[in-house]
């Protein structure tokens, strides 16, 4: 008897399912560059070695900052490395970059960045100059997050130990607002908003390194989305299921994470997916998906369906319906948010994948990359 096309698409999603299931276990001996790629070999590599050695409820999330109380006071605690290759690239440097990836993290914790510290591991015979040009890059960025730099610390390693500079960035933040944010949190009648063209910051790098001769129009669009997250906050409130920021992975690694997470299925339509002209030119001479490419500045945005307004997730809530368009007119009432878009829907079926109705009619799965085309991005 002939396999129907449905029983072998069943067989395949079991697949996927059973893979997933399976215990998380790094087969390498050595680390590798995928394994800093924000891929599946990071995830495996944070499950399999930092969970299982450090395993604690404010942890096991893994949400892109720790949420928790101390003395009455509900925070946001975040840390992120930057080793950005080069330092310095179209539209900023390691150092507003480090700024902006820290109070980022914050913001989509629903926190109110407050202050940060910095690493620095310099190598020998790094140009001083270029020190100061990345701590007044810094500088400029914390006062444009509303932030300040209150501690930190130097080391320096010998000539050829490390690549000129790395940034380690901390940075604790003061939550406001009662409703939890999570990627677990997303339920079926979902809208999935992105506030802006995705892929810059990736090509960016890619381009500024000089390896490839292609020549594009392009700069990161690395930002502190603190402002535009107080903008979304305001206008639909506990109506917001999650936040993140799409950095490493891209869009399409977010994506995954929430439907994984909230046992759910993420449905994109491609057409919807904002993309600059220079940045998909780019991303088809490299050979490319835009949605793996990372961000910077842009954040992937879950919010209650309308028919669930009140949004506890069982469609008994208000009937004032358009909060997809309510949460899209607050981002796009930001200058950072001019380009936002609604790109897609959440729905029970099938649990823990991405798909995506291509722009001729098909449909495919969008999963998890095991590395990263685009190694030290960020």
């Amino acid at each position: 008897m002939t396999e129907t096309r449905a029983t072998r698409e069943e067989q395949v999603l079991e697949r996927i399912d059973r893979a997933r299931q399976r215990k998380a276990r790094v087969r390498e001996e050595h680390i590798t560059m995928a394994h800093g790629a924000g891929g599946k070999a990071t995830q495996t590599l944070i499950e399999a070695v930092f969970l299982d050695a450090f395993r604690n409820p404010l942890l096991e999330p893994l949400e892109d900052g720790a949420v928790f109380a101390a003395g009455g006071t509900r925070l946001a605690f975040t840390t992120d490395s930057y080793v950005v290759s080069p330092l310095f690239f179209p539209g900023g440097d390691i150092g507003d970059l480090a700024v902006n990836g820290t109070v980022n993290d914050l913001a989509v914790c629903g926190a109110r960045p407050l202050y940060l510290s910095a690493g620095f591991v310099l190598e020998e015979g790094f140009p001083v100059e270029d020190l100061r040009r990345i701590s007044a890059s810094m500088a400029r960025a914390a006062a444009a997050a509303e932030v300040s730099i209150v501690t930190g610390d130097t080391k320096v390693v010998q000539r050829g130990k490390a690549d000129g500079c790395y940034v380690t960035t901390a940075g604790v933040g003061l939550l406001e607002r009662d409703a939890p944010l999570g990627v677990a949190h997303a339920r079926p009648g979902d809208a999935v908003l992105v506030s802006g063209p995705i892929g810059e910051h990736g090509v960016t790098i890619m381009l500024a390194r000089g390896e490839l001769d292609i020549e594009a129009d392009v700069t990161s669009d690395t930002a502190p989305l603190n402002g535009l997250v107080t903008a979304l906050l305001a206008a639909v409130g506990g109506k917001v299921r999650c936040l993140r920021d799409a950095t490493r992975g891209g869009v399409a690694t977010i994506l995954n994470e929430i439907a994984r997470a909230s046992g759910v299925a993420v449905v994109v339509e491609e057409d919807a997916v904002p993309v600059r002209p220079a940045v998909r030119g780019a991303c088809e001479l490299l050979g490319i998906d835009p949605l793996y490419v990372a961000c910077e500045g842009r954040m992937v945005v879950v919010v209650a369906g309308d028919g669930d307004g009140d949004g506890d997730g069982d469609g008994d809530g208000d009937a004032e319906g358009g909060v997809a368009d309510a949460a899209l007119a607050a981002l796009r009432s930001h200058p950072l948010g001019e380009g936002a878009a609604i790109v897609g829907r959440v729905q029970d079926d099938p649990p823990g994948l991405v798909l995506l109705k291509t722009a001729f009619g098909g449909t495919r799965i969008v999963d998890v990359l095991v590395g990263d085309p685009l190694p030290r991005i960020c």
